[in-house]
């Protein structure tokens, strides 16, 4: 099948939409299917406010336009609720055109936490975005039960998966006083991590990440280590070095870097909050507290094995298969 995914968020950026996406694409053609990706690439942009590093596409309704007809996908999944996700869900309403949506982020907690914007203000507005979706693809059941209390109608699951190959146990060079507190992620504001930094904890906290709140932070906690934005190898290597991934975030509705801690050994310490709910095993492959250095300091009694084995639970090839169901459900030759 043929088919077109629209996203907001793509390369350069580094995120968890980016990193599924990737993902999604490539078992997608692996599949068979001719997928085809719109972006911001050819459009032009303004960046956007409070993370300059994301381009967002203005005008570009007419070229949304001509790209949908000139491709003429069996199905569309619009990923993303910004600037292009708005005009190509005006085109398929307006066409008649069938299509699927995701839920990546709590876009109203994450506004709330910037602007204290009432959270039944953008869920309203949320609500009227995803209304003509046939799917709405939601990566977990603690975010699609959430979504049903709030009035979203047909959630299908879309989970997520981990590189086993890529982030596995390997070496640890010990350079740091142990243990090791990691996160890895954006460093903005909606992701709490003035909640990690500020516990009293052995050892030494490391960030690996960018972004709007990091020199902010960098000044207020001098020992932390923050080493910028990592990929690949280097980011697998801090993964495996690290003694407890700790996840503050309480806004995340996933959150990928979970997964890929575990598969490296790492065990993690979060809030009992969505996210960490679906993804962490209480006692297993972390511990969820709401006491978040009663978390970190327990973590550190777990099994890394054990830890990995949970987490290869988690498989792209699944992810896919689970958006195949959803989105491709839709293709004119089903």
């Amino acid at each position: 099948m043929r088919l077109l995914i629209v996203t907001d968020a793509w390369h350069p950026q580094v995120n968890g939409v980016v990193v599924t996406l990737d993902h999604t694409v490539d078992g997608l053609r692996r599949n068979g299917h001719d997928v085809h990706v719109l972006s911001h690439e050819g459009f032009r942009t303004v960046p956007m406010p409070g993370y300059p590093e994301i381009r967002l596409a203005v005008g570009a309704r007419a070229g949304v336009t001509r790209r949908i007809e000139s491709l003429d996908p069996d199905a569309i999944h619009v990923a993303t609720e910004g600037p292009l996700g708005l005009a190509v869900r005006a085109y398929c309403v307006r066409s008649g055109r069938p299509f699927t949506t995701a839920w990546h982020t709590q876009f109203p907690e994450y506004v709330h936490a910037r602007t204290r914007l009432p959270l039944a203000w953008t869920y309203a507005w949320l609500r009227r975005f995803h209304r003509p979706s046939a799917a709405i693809l939601v990566g977990t059941p603690a975010i699609r039960d959430r979504l049903t209390r709030r009035g979203f109608e047909r959630l299908a699951l879309w989970s997520r998966g981990v590189d086993a190959d890529l982030y596995a146990p390997g070496t640890r060079d010990g350079k740091l006083p142990r243990p090791i507190f990691l996160n890895v992620g954006r460093i903005a504001v909606e992701k709490n991590l003035e909640s990690f930094l500020r516990l009293d904890l052995p050892g030494t906290r490391v960030i690996v990440g960018d972004g709007p709140a990091r020199a902010a932070l960098q000044f207020r906690y001098p020992d932390a280590v923050f080493t910028g934005t990592l990929r690949g190898a280097a980011l697998s290597a801090w993964y495996r070095e690290a003694d407890v991934f700790v996840f503050p975030s309480r806004t995340d509705t996933f959150g990928l870097v979970m997964i890929e801690a575990m598969a490296c050994g790492t065990p993690v310490a979060a809030y009992p909050v969505d996210g960490p709910l679906d993804v962490v095993a209480h006692g297993t492959s972390g511990f969820l507290d709401p006491d978040l250095r009663r978390a970190a300091l327990a973590a550190l009694s777990l099994d890394r094995a054990a830890v990995r084995a949970h987490a290869l639970r988690y498989s792209w090839d699944e992810a896919t298969r689970q958006f195949e169901r959803a989105a491709l459900g839709l293709g004119r030759y089903q």
